[in-house]
């Protein structure tokens, strides 16, 4: 059979807040159009529409699927090369294909050089072959999280038709760490791990350097259908340096009212950081290691800067339980704390450290993703 066309429906597109039809097609966004228009920074601007966890549903018998899109991914120039971008399709939890198609445009942006310019570029074809013919089955089309997708047009050689899809919904905010960086492909980020293993519906609110209990990103989690929903916060906040204790606790206080006024009885995991060295006990912010030519992360504080009210992960994970302890003790039975080391601590940090110093490679976004899952995920979905 030839390939024919299919319209790519909204209700085909899992992960996304809102979808956008434009002349070409569809862009799903993590954040609705309100909540873009506040997004504070140029950096921001980039991750929060990069594609983490978002997939397309498909029911087909097709041996074949191609996908046109048109992508952007963050660069320091308009014109080095990059490698090209993963898609990947799973089935029942399982990868069962990968394909790569060439970047095409370029969101041009380095700290030093903020500026944020588009380079453009040229669509291109993702195309999927040896899917088993005459079997019809429920595929999941995974993007690459680290690129801003346009959906053009979809080609298969059998039907499609939506998914119905009765799995826990699960929306889950972080930072870098949870929106998959350093990690290989999609499937590979620690949420679309522990989604895969479990069963879970996962919509991904994890931004890149900005889990920064932004009120918008709270107003967000608020206003859509959630069954459990996961706060991974503080890491951002100390390697940015931008809170002290004083302003840290009435703020995760209004991040988590907020979320109340439309999840009144919804489960929320609090999680505390993962374990990172350099602002164990030391204030942030981090900075790269002048000493190093590779990626390297140090503390530019002090523990001295602590003392004097300043965030460290220490404090950050004392500061979280506290709260979270209060507010059960005030009737919030559904409010839980889970301690980010249970998830990597200092023994897994010793025997599988971070590259950088400060991200996890695939093997611990992997780890953190089956501890995810079985901790807290495998509650919710039995």
């Amino acid at each position: 059979m030839t390939l024919q066309p299919f319209p790519i429906k909204p209700e085909m597109i899992r992960g996304a807040v809102e979808i956008e039809e434009t002349d070409r097609g569809l862009i799903p966004h993590r954040l609705p159009r309100w909540a873009r228009r506040q997004i504070p920074d140029r950096f921001m601007i980039q991750t929060s529409a990069e594609s983490a966890g978002i997939r397309l549903a498909l029911r087909t018998a097709a041996d074949v699927v191609e996908l046109d899109v048109q992508t952007r991914r963050i660069a320091a120039d308009a014109t080095a090369p990059m490698p090209p971008s993963a898609y990947e399709i799973t089935e029942g939890g399982a990868l069962v294909a990968t394909a790569t198609a060439p970047i095409g445009s370029r969101y041009v942006f380095t700290f030093e050089r903020p500026n944020g310019e588009i380079a453009p570029g040229p669509d291109a074809t993702v195309r999927f072959e040896g899917l088993a013919a005459g079997v019809e089955r429920d595929l999941e089309l995974w993007l690459p999280y680290y690129d801003h997708v346009e959906l053009l047009a979809l080609r298969v050689d059998a039907p499609v038709s939506t998914v119905a899809d009765a799995a826990l919904r699960w929306v889950h905010h972080g930072s870098s760490i949870s929106h998959g960086y350093r990690a290989d492909t999609t499937t590979g980020t620690w949420p679309v791990v522990a989604a895969l293993e479990s069963g879970a519906h996962l919509t991904n609110l994890a931004f890149s350097g900005n889990a920064m209990l932004d009120p918008f990103t709270a107003r967000t989690i608020r206003d859509i259908r959630a069954d459990l929903v996961s706060l991974k916060l503080g890491i951002n906040l100390v390697c940015g340096d931008v809170m002290r204790v004083r302003a840290f606790r009435p703020a995760v206080d209004g991040f988590l009212d907020t979320i109340r006024e439309g999840h009144p009885d919804t489960p929320i995991v609090l999680v505390s950081p993962i374990w990172c060295e350099p602002v164990e006990t030391s204030a942030g912010p981090t900075i790269q290691d002048p000493a190093r030519s590779e990626e390297w992360s140090i503390a530019a504080g002090s523990e001295d800067d602590v003392a004097t009210g300043k965030l460290s992960l220490r404090v950050i994970r004392a500061e979280l339980e506290s709260i979270v302890d209060r507010r059960r003790a005030d009737g919030d039975r559904r409010l839980h704390y889970l301690d980010g080391l249970a998830l990597y601590g200092e023994n897994d940090a010793a025997a599988m450290p971070l590259p950088d110093n400060l991200h996890p490679g695939p093997d611990v976004q992997r780890l953190i993703g089956e501890r995810f899952a079985d901790q807290i995920l495998a509650q919710h979905t039995t």
